[in-house]
């Protein structure tokens, strides 16, 4: 069943019932909408496309911040037979011209936020016949969101979609170089949504608070495990520590995806008594889950601390495995955070060498995966594709190793380790390492060039605001807990740069430190 099916299901076995929430508590405006009206509202927005001549694998650009009108132009773009195109918030005038061209895209969704970045690039984009404006005023050459639904019907289209038909258009963000186009299928979405609800154990009576941005797929993949069961959603677009713990005690979440960053940011303002969790009602909230990037324990344990009977879980992916779900510790399984788990529902799983060859158990290889989630190909670039998808294989990139019990513990990203001395350093390992130190609040390893070793491990460290750390303490920390070819030769104190979805920015930190530049190209 495509997600857009489970909509309609939605509608009709619970037509009253509150689909989606938006809540902003710093200007106290709240709205919400029932299953009903979310499916008419994804309706209005196929019909109006269809009168302005969309066809089925057109391509709409879909540049908005998070909103409850993001979700109903996704899922409308989808029912049409098109490819949704949805785009980074952080992405420059540009990046949307690359984008742009890739797409060859007929129509463009923009909020306000991105219209002085849309006019800059504007008559470069001669593909685009109608620019659609969503809220507040909008500009000449473009049509208010109001004007082009003012006429379009509520009724469901009836448009022929196989399972493997292509419907999304994801850009990657751009942490290895040019945003990477990965093209997805409607079997890729339900087949997540489908993991994710297994996973989870999503109901009907959840409520997920969804905070990370809904290009990614994996924000919008988490959610799809309630789209299964009708479960509601409250978006969050104005994250801050409070305004989380004041939206789970209002609307009375039950499921929370963080990133890493904002569950260190919710620790600290604890620790520094800016935050009371006796202030809040969170009995409600039955589970955080984290990924997006390795999870370093020390955190997972921290969160702990302060909620003890909370269930926790991580989940593994990429974008070209429509997001999380490839791999999954389980909640049963917290007694092995640091780990990223064991094969997802319905995938498959193999670590393998240099030579495609599977590695023993405790041995570090590429992490390569398979299942129904594996994107169909990097659009317009079959070397690329043919590269990373070999029989069926997703080839991930990542490093990983398997315990004795067969639990896969991530190690690093293929293209940053670092070579010094002619030993192989995971950075990850590091970062955990130096991510116990109390001062630190977040830590990137990279390499920089050095003659006579290749290249001297890096750490470039960010401590907790307030605090002040010295290289000494840290090499200190480092000689008890690493050994001594692991151990950091260079210090450096400056902010680590994430990107939305919570990944380091590597390029960026070896740009800056290290002088060189990395890309991808089509």
């Amino acid at each position: 069943m495509k997600v857009t099916d489970m909509l309609a299901e939605n509608a009709v076995k619970y037509p009253d019932e509150t689909a989606l929430i938006e809540f902003r508590p710093e200007s106290n405006i709240r709205k919400e909408i029932t299953w009903k009206e979310f499916d008419e509202a994804a309706n209005r927005v196929a019909n109006a496309l269809i009168t302005s001549g969309i066809q089925k694998d057109d391509k709409v650009l879909h540049w908005m911040m998070n909103s409850i009108e993001w979700l109903e132009i996704y899922f409308g773009i989808l029912r049409t037979g098109a490819w949704a195109v949805p785009l980074n918030f952080r992405f420059t005038s540009a990046d949307l011209e690359y984008c742009a061209d890739i797409a060859e895209a007929k129509i463009m969704f923009l909020g306000q936020e991105f219209i002085e970045r849309v006019e800059t690039v504007k008559p470069e984009l001669t593909t685009i016949t109608e620019f659609i404006c969503v809220g507040g005023t909008t500009p000449k050459g473009m049509v208010s969101l109001v004007e082009f639904l003012k006429d379009a019907s509520a009724e469901q289209l009836y448009i022929a979609m196989a399972d493997d038909d292509p419907c999304g258009l994801y850009f990657t963000s751009g942490t290895t170089g040019s945003p990477k186009p990965i093209l997805l299928t409607h079997n890729n979405l339900s087949s997540a949504a489908v993991a994710e609800n297994v996973h989870h154990q999503l109901k009907h009576e959840d409520n997920f608070v969804l905070i990370p941005p809904l290009y990614h797929t994996g924000a919008k993949i988490h959610w799809f495990g309630s789209l299964v069961v009708g479960g509601k959603a409250t978006l969050l677009p104005e994250m801050s520590n409070k305004n989380l713990l004041e939206t789970v005690h209002r609307e009375r979440g039950t499921v929370v995806f963080l990133l890493v960053p904002w569950a260190q940011d919710v620790l600290g303002a604890l620790d520094r008594g800016e935050l009371k969790i006796k202030d809040y009602d969170l009995s409600c909230w039955r589970m955080l889950h984290m990924g997006a990037q390795p999870i370093p324990p020390s955190v997972v344990r921290h969160w702990k601390e302060y909620f003890p009977d909370m269930e926790y879980d991580t989940t593994y992916g990429l974008s070209e495995s429509t997001g999380p779900g490839c791999v999954h510790l389980g909640m049963e399984n917290e007694h092995k955070v640091g780990a990223i788990g064991k094969a997802g529902h319905n995938w498959e799983i193999r670590i393998i060498d240099e030579e495609g060859k599977d590695v023993t158990q405790g041995e570090v290889g590429e992490l390569i995966v398979r299942g129904g989630g594996v994107m169909k190909e990097y659009y317009k670039n079959p070397e690329q594709t043919a590269a990373t998808l070999i029989d069926g294989w997703l080839h991930t990139g990542d490093m990983a190793r398997l315990d004795e019990e067969g639990f896969i513990y991530l190690v690093d990203r293929k293209k940053d380790i670092v070579i010094t001395g002619g030993e192989n350093i995971f950075p990850v390992e590091v970062e955990n390492v130096i991510l116990r130190i109390p001062k630190v609040y977040d830590c990137a390893v990279i390499g920089i060039p050095d003659e006579r070793l290749g290249e001297l491990v890096t750490a470039v460290i960010d401590p907790h605001p307030g605090e002040t750390i010295t290289e000494e303490e840290v090499i200190q920390f480092c000689a008890e807990n690493l050994p001594r070819y692991k151990r950091p030769r260079k210090i450096i104190f400056d902010k680590v740069p994430r990107n939305p979805t919570g990944k380091i920015e590597k390029p960026k930190i070896r740009e800056k430190h290290a002088g060189y530049k990395e890309s991808f190209r089509l």
